[in-house]
């Protein structure tokens, strides 16, 4: 009897440039990459005009496990979510992380349009390209639909979007910003009042910002992280900025792109765009130290950001191995409030491997 061969692991797509994105197709799933996220965050407001902030992400991991293999069971792909609810009315952000393989309908990313489920929890695109976005947690519940006001914001160069110095330290990515919102959520319940407020949810509206990205080997092994900003300006314009650090917490690489209110796109190369800590915070439950306040600088433009509030970290490590802190932030120019966005800090509570990332999930 032969010794039997071992299935050889799976050899991912790489990302390369000159492949223009084509819409819709490129808002599904496309699981010849390694990891791929959809990645919605915006701020709300109540009927009684309380700012809320919201963030919730889908990703899909293809795993090195054989792509032959039959069974139903095979743990190919990986899905994973992730939703919070930043209520400055509760003190800190609130929370709710799920895992599962694909397959038996209860989990899916399916290609040619979003269509993404985890158990209750989904996110989908309908043909006239609004969104439904459902999470049902367990002291808050998110039920919204996103609909957009412009089209999209293909990033880098026709959706290539370089991450690091090397040709391959790159993904596929594009945007959605000034995206209106409208819907209801469950926020959570204060001690003081648990009986009076508890599940009643509460109608919203407000502007989104979503984000899809996918990615076979997205980070420079020199990097341990990144800043990210996605900023709807009140003008109508959009701001993106990124900035992966290495472990000195310089820049490995550094891109930011602002669509004025006209449409005009400007873009900035690594040198033109930094991430410059104003303010830190430290967690209580991880000891990480997260730099919530910042100064992004575009060339000549800088953005003051201001957090709705301190405590935003998602402690995900039971998901994706890992902490970080992504929350709401006000956005300021020359004094003057511009904007609203979302700022994520990955990489503080330990170095960032992307291709490590979800090893925890398996």
């Amino acid at each position: 009897m032969g010794i039997p061969a071992l299935a050889a692991p799976p050899q991912f797509t790489t990302v390369t440039p000159g492949h223009p994105l084509v819409f819709p197709a490129d808002t599904g799933a496309h699981p010849a990459f390694r990891t791929e996220w959809w990645y919605a965050t915006g701020w709300l407001d109540t009927p009684d005009h309380k700012p809320l902030g919201f963030q919730i992400t889908f990703f899909r991991s293809a795993t090195d496990h054989d792509t032959a293999d039959p069974s139903t069971f095979a743990p190919t792909q990986l899905i994973i979510a992730h939703a919070a609810l930043s209520d400055p009315a509760f003190g800190k952000l609130v929370h709710a992380q799920k895992v599962s393989r694909q397959g038996f309908d209860l989990a899916y990313a399916r290609p040619d349009n979003t269509d993404v489920k985890l158990d209750t929890w989904h996110m989908t695109r309908a043909a006239d390209g609004h969104y439904t976005v459902s999470a049902q947690a367990g002291e808050f519940a998110l039920n919204l639909t996103l609909t957009p006001t412009q089209a999209a914001l293909v990033q880098g160069q026709q959706g290539y979007s370089q991450k690091g110095p090397l040709a391959g330290e790159a993904s596929y990515y594009y945007s959605e910003p000034q995206l209106r919102v409208s819907g209801n959520v469950t926020r959570p319940s204060r001690s003081a009042d648990r009986a009076a407020i508890a599940n009643a949810p509460s109608t919203v509206s407000g502007v989104a910002w979503l984000d899809h990205e996918w990615s076979s080997t997205l980070l420079s092994p020199a990097a341990t992280g990144w800043d990210w900003l996605g900023a709807n300006l009140a003008d109508g314009s959009a701001l993106m900025a990124f900035k992966v650090r290495g472990r000195s917490g310089t820049a490995v690489w550094a891109h930011a792109a602002w669509r004025d209110a006209s449409g005009k796109l400007t873009t900035f190369d690594p040198d033109q765009v930094d991430f410059i800590p104003q303010r830190t915070w430290r967690s209580p439950r991880t000891n990480t130290v997260y730099p919530v306040a910042e100064t992004v600088k575009t060339a000549s433009l800088s953005w003051q950001l201001e957090p709705l509030l301190d405590d935003q970290e998602m402690d995900t490590r039971g998901s994706t191995g890992s902490a970080y802190w992504e929350g709401a932030v006000t956005v300021r120019r020359a004094g003057q409030d511009v904007g609203r966005g979302y700022l994520e800090l990955t990489g503080y509570q330990a170095p960032l491997t992307l291709q490590n990332t979800m090893k925890a999930a398996r």
